[in-house]
């Protein structure tokens, strides 16, 4: 496994990281989670990723049990807070009220004492950036977390909490999680140059495009048991399935059964080849995904297949 420097920070995390949107709480029922993770930890993975939000809060509860009897000091552990845990006015977004209870449940839920990495899982436009920053400094200062970051914040967005927590003297982000894969490349024209300019580590959240860039997909119903067949959880992946983006799917399978490499391994390659980014979040219902996806890790990409898929790929 290669670690990477989360950002700026001393924290190393694993190159390829365990994310459970879509997956634990729901899908992957604990017996199955429990041997996810402890056989990521197996193989040297350290990062892992939820949300509250995620099946609204039974995966971070997966993820607690599933975690247990691992040394904490041995794994990273993030989470998100931002979109509504409840029916109140105040059960949502980024304010001093809604941060601090959703840290504190996001602990009990995932039965620690702390997070290494808190995260505001979209932007508020409705509270005081200040008040954002100066909220989580705070946690920061009480050993409540250890780290924070955003997810899906736009440059301009990013630029403005790095000033403000500066000219607060307070701790800034330190890391962005996008979806970032070769069929969604927008963050390579302000936000990956931002987070660069400041240091912020990026977590790469749908790099197989929700699994359609592992080449299983073609014309015709999906296949049985895959995302794309399950009505619960298949939104998010129909974006993908069009034909335009199949027939380029095809050609990139195509270039990966040359090269002698599975098109997930490939895929994920093409991200890590990038300085800026410091882990992939894989998603996995079976130890054999998670098997193939962590074989990525310090993978090199040979120039001229990186350069073939760009053109296949464009930005």
């Amino acid at each position: 496994m290669e670690y990477r420097r989360l950002g700026r920070t001393g924290l190393r995390v694993s190159s390829v990281g365990l994310g459970t949107w879509l997956t634990f709480g729901g899908r992957v029922d604990d017996r199955a989670a429990s041997a996810l993770v402890r056989r990521a930890v197996e193989l040297g993975v350290n990062l892992f990723d939820t949300a509250d939000v995620y099946e609204n809060g039974r995966a971070e509860e997966a993820l607690g049990r599933a975690l247990e009897g691992i040394p904490r000091k041995d794994i990273v552990l993030a989470t998100k807070c931002f979109f509504p845990m409840g029916p109140g006015p105040n059960d949502r977004g980024l304010s001093r009220k809604h941060i601090d209870e959703s840290c504190y449940a996001s602990l009990r839920r995932l039965r620690t004492d702390y997070l290494d990495l808190f995260q505001c899982h979209r932007f508020d436009p409705d509270t005081p950036l200040e008040e954002t920053v100066r909220a989580m400094d705070d946690l920061v200062r009480e050993g409540k977390i250890l780290y924070w970051g955003v997810s899906l914040w736009s440059a301009d967005q990013i630029e403005e909490a790095v000033a403000m927590a500066r000219d607060l003297g307070a701790y800034a982000p330190v890391s962005d999680q996008p979806p970032y894969s070769l069929l969604e490349r927008t963050i390579e024209a302000e936000v990956l140059p931002a987070c660069a300019r400041h240091g912020l580590g990026v977590l790469a959240f749908s790099p197989l495009a929700q699994g359609a860039l592992t080449g299983k997909y073609g014309a015709g119903a999906p296949p049985d048991g895959s995302r794309a067949a399950d009505r619960q959880r298949n939104q998010f992946i129909q974006k993908h399935l069009e034909a335009p983006k199949l027939e380029r799917i095809a050609r990139f399978k195509a270039l990966a059964d040359k090269a002698g490499i599975s098109p997930a391994r490939l895929a994920l390659a093409w991200i890590l080849r990038r300085p800026e980014l410091s882990s992939v979040l894989v998603g996995a219902t079976k130890v054999s995904q998670l098997e193939e996806n962590v074989s990525a890790s310090g993978l090199a990409l040979d120039p001229h297949l990186g350069e073939a898929l760009d053109v296949l790929f464009p930005a």
